[in-house]
């Protein structure tokens, strides 16, 4: 996490448990920093005008004005609920932690009433599992946005392990499966890893070209393949 989106997760963090405190230790622990950078991170914010303060005392720490620091604009409880439910579909994707992150920061822009009756009718909704529990390992989440080769090995389906320079190009998800999609040096074309067959994630200091993905490479013999499009919600 570099230090922008920690800041930002120091508000969201103090705002989820406002108006409570918490100590410059443990926000150090959670962001696997220390305590000193915390206090700087802190004393960031506050010079910049976000409405923290410290708290004396053996149990006291740093504290937010909540109300202050609302977003602009909430979410309904249908609204909130429709996000729990796809964020808690993502907990076998790439996703998995972000996914975590996202509804934390949801739960904190919500206020009290609302977001107990999320809470009940979030009870409510139960998703059907199989029975399987795909582990997918650190590292695919960020494939994107980092743009660099990933040097992976990967199982196939006898266990068979290969060694692989790919390049990555996307995802595609089925059920509790997910695929890296990615342009495989090896076999020198477009392949699908699944999540839970790649045991480890390295990424290396190449970036290469971008190369264009369609959707008939991916020749896939059976379902629909639908995108996902953020440009069409502002038409």
């Amino acid at each position: 996490m570099n230090r922008t989106d920690r800041l930002y997760a120091l508000v969201e963090e103090l705002r989820a448990v406002a108006p409570r405190p918490r100590s410059a230790r443990w926000l150090a622990e959670r962001f696997e920093v220390s305590s000193r950078t915390i206090e700087r991170d802190l004393s960031a914010l506050q010079q910049a005008g976000v409405p923290i303060w410290a708290e004396p005392g053996r149990t006291g720490g740093y504290t937010i004005d909540r109300a202050h620091t609302l977003a602009p604009l909430g979410f309904t409880v249908d609204e909130a609920l429709a996000v729990t439910t796809a964020l808690g579909m993502l907990a076998s994707s790439p996703f998995a932690t972000s996914a975590a992150a996202a509804l934390r920061k949801v739960v904190a822009v919500m206020d009290e009433r609302n977001l107990r009756e999320t809470a009940e009718l979030a009870a409510r909704i139960h998703l059907l599992d199989d029975g399987r529990a795909p582990e997918v390992v650190a590292g695919l989440d960020g494939a994107l946005r980092s743009g660099r080769v990933l040097r992976i090995a990967y199982r196939d389906r006898a266990g068979a392990e290969t060694e692989r320079e790919v390049e990555p190009l996307g995802y595609v998800g089925k059920g509790r499966d997910w695929y890296l999609i990615a342009w495989c040096r090896l076999r020198d074309g477009v392949r699908a890893f699944r999540g839970d067959r790649i045991a480890s994630v390295e990424a290396t200091a190449e970036r290469p070209p971008r190369r264009a993905l369609g959707i008939a490479e991916l020749d896939i013999a059976y379902g629909e393949v639908r995108s996902l499009r953020l440009d069409d919600e502002r038409a």
